[in-house]
Parts: C-alpha cells; structure tokens; sequence
C-alpha cells in the first residue's frame, strides 16, 4: 500500500527558537511529483493531532513553539512546506519569488500531508488550524471533505485586503500577463527578498512582539534557504479567483473558531466577518491591538488563544 512506505528524512533546523519536544522531518511527493516537507512533534499519549497549514512565506521551523505549546495541552501537530516555499520544491528560477501554477495544487500538498499523517500515524482525532493561505486552503479541503473534527484560523486569507481602487487592475493584470508569458513576474508592489529582513519592527504588519519578530529575521538569516519574497502575478490571480469562488459557498458543518487581529492589515477582514457570520457552531474571536500573526504576539496572547483553540477542539471531540 501506498500509505505504508517509509518517509526519508529531511532536514529540521532547530538552532533558533526550536519547539521544548523534539521534532522530525520527511520529504513527502505531492501526486504531480513535487517534493515537500513535513514536519512533526509528537508528545507521548497525544489526545489528538493539529494539522497545521501555514500561510504564505512560511516554513516548518516557525510553527515550532506553537507546537510546543499544543505539546503541551496533549496535542501532537504536523505541518507542512507548501510547494514553492520552506524546502519544499521552488517552482521558479529565480526562487524568491512565490509562485503556484494553480491554487488546486495546493490540495495535492494537503493530500500528501494526510498521506504522510496516516504513514507516521498521528493520533486521531484530527484538527485543522490554517493561517492566512493556509487558512483558504485549509477552508477548501475542509469543504471537500478533510477528515478533522473541528477547525481553528488566524488571520485566514479569505480575500486579499487590496485598495479598492486597485482591484480591478488587479484582476486585469491577473488575465493578461500570463497570457503574455509574463505570469511568473513579481506581483506589482511587492518585493522580492523576505518581509522580515526588509522592514524595521516598528509598523511592521505582523506581530507586535519584538521577540517573535526577531525570531523570523534571525531564522531567515541563519538559514536563507527558507526565505520567500513576493508572490508571482499569477500566484496572485489565482489567489484572487480561488477566495472569490470560496466566498460564495457555505460554510462546511464543523465546529470552527477564528481568531483575528484588531489591527489585521494584509487580509481582507469583512470577508472573514462575513463567513463567521454564516457559520453555525463558528465563534470570532478579536485579538485586541493584534497584528495578522496572532499566534506570534506575546506569550500571554498566544497562550489565551491556545487555550481557546484547544477547548474548542476537545469539545467538538467528545
């Protein structure tokens, strides 16, 4: 069986902000071929195990503390490099850029992440939380019928916060510069080397905790493999095709509980409003003064939504 064969080793990078458990890596191959990581933390009697599904730019090796802290609430955790990112397979030449073929793909990564889970048999009952584009991949797989009991998001990417003015141009160049051959350049405003190392703590869009956010610069630093710039135009259509066609379905039956920051500026937040709103057995959660990586603020933050995460998927387990 195909669920039966051993997963190679891969790298885990734990000289900066390791997670307390001792963690392992494998390679995994998605159905088209393309090699990506898994990363797993699994403490003894587990009473269930999170898949968690990063956002965009992201890598295993940040989720190590967050592990740590489902550790240590008995929770197992497994994550993922998605194509193009972390070590899995870049799909450019020039590999800062991050950049998808098509959104669909991304399910192949999750299919072969629950390929990978059952080989490494991860303690069920299973659990989502997905942020930011993990968020929209995690909402479409939960939708086509991923095997969890309950889900969790921060900060999901259920539409991109872009200046109304902009949309439009937005999905113009979106149509046209693939059909040109030019879908693969950096999207219009973006960069191409890691938001981390570019800009200073002060007014940056992710965490207010300086801690945490010299913890992604120097993780970048000591190992630059892991770095991801801007997105592709196309990356970016598809983005915008794939959180249009979402929004316009109703929400999955499972327990689910989102948290958000107050001061969240790189999603789209009536979109997320508007799903909570429509969920039944969804709660909302505002995470006061929080930034888009609520899961990277402070320790007394990231402990309450821990805590609540967990509370809810123990409930939705029985």
């Amino acid at each position: 069986m195909l669920d039966a064969a051993p997963l190679e080793l891969a790298p885990l990078f734990t000289d900066v902000c390791p997670a307390p458990l001792e963690g392992v890596a494998h390679w995994v191959n998605a159905s088209d071929g393309v090699r990506l990581r898994v990363g797993v933390w699994k403490p003894e009697a587990a009473r269930g195990t999170v898949l968690l599904f990063p956002g965009r730019t992201e890598y295993i090796e940040k989720y190590a503390p967050t592990a740590g802290d489902l550790a240590t609430r008995g929770f197992a955790t497994i994550s993922i490099d998605w194509r193009g990112q972390g070590l899995a397979d870049r799909l450019m030449d020039d590999s800062r850029v991050g950049h998808v073929g098509s959104f669909s793909d991304y399910q192949r990564d999750v299919s072969a992440m629950i390929r990978a889970a059952r080989v490494l048999e991860m303690p069920k009952p299973w659990f989502l939380l997905g942020h930011s584009m993990g968020g929209c991949i995690g909402l479409r797989a939960v939708m086509e019928g991923l095997p969890i009991a309950a889900a969790a998001f921060t900060g999901p990417m259920w539409g991109i916060r872009i200046a109304p003015h902009l949309r439009p141009l937005a999905w113009t160049l979106g149509r046209i510069m693939p059909a040109i051959g030019h879908g693969q350049r950096l999207a219009p405003g973006t960069k191409i080397d890691p938001y981390p190392l570019l800009e200073p703590f002060e007014g940056n869009m992710l965490t207010t905790d300086p801690k945490n956010w010299d913890m992604m610069g120097d993780q970048l630093r000591a190992h630059p493999e892991l770095g991801l710039g801007g997105p592709s135009v196309t990356w970016l259509h598809e983005a915008l095709e794939e959180t249009t066609a979402l929004a316009v379905r109703s929400a999955p039956d499972v327990p689910c509980i989102t948290f958000l920051g107050s001061n969240e500026r790189i999603v789209h937040v009536p979109r997320i409003h508007e799903r909570m709103e429509g969920w039944k057995n969804g709660i909302l959660e505002i995470v006061e003064n929080g930034e888009h990586e609520v899961l990277m603020e402070d320790a007394e933050t990231r402990n309450q939504i821990v805590d609540m995460m967990t509370a809810r998927f123990q409930k939705a387990a029985g």
